[in-house]
């Protein structure tokens, strides 16, 4: 059996337990559809074993083999949608941090001008 990827072993434990609900549902959607282990593994192009390892959620099965069982239950094109900018909160989050940090130097330094700009003119000398 090969080595296991150091980055497995940091898997956290609620993306384990997606995977290992993907995999359940993939199974269900088999079983529903009425194909057997060997009949999936082969339009997976997997053996036995490893769709069985999918199936559980492992983590060590290639995600072209999830996207290839998703495909077959028309589910795919969800992949596209996972990792999209617009529903990336911690980027959101930046990019609204950076927006307020921006308002509040654009906001100094406008402040500064107008400090600037407002400084009284010299009285007129005596000898006028």
């Amino acid at each position: 059996m090969p080595k296991q990827a150091a980055a497995l072993s940091k898997l956290p434990p609620q993306t384990q337990r997606a995977l290992e609900a993907l995999g359940s549902h993939l199974a269900v959607a088999r079983v529903r559809r009425k194909e057997s282990l060997a009949t999936r593994a082969k339009r997976v192009g997997v053996s036995i074993p490893t769709l069985m390892r999918m199936e559980s959620g492992d983590p060590a099965v290639s995600i072209g083999i999830y996207a290839t069982a998703l495909w077959l239950i028309g589910r795919d094109g969800e992949l596209a949608r996972i990792a999209s900018p617009e529903f990336d909160k911690g980027a959101l989050e930046l990019d609204i941090q950076q927006a307020i940090d921006l308002g509040k130097a654009r906001a100094k330094a406008a402040h500064k001008t107008r400090a600037v700009v407002k400084k009284p003119a010299a009285e007129p000398s005596a000898e006028q």
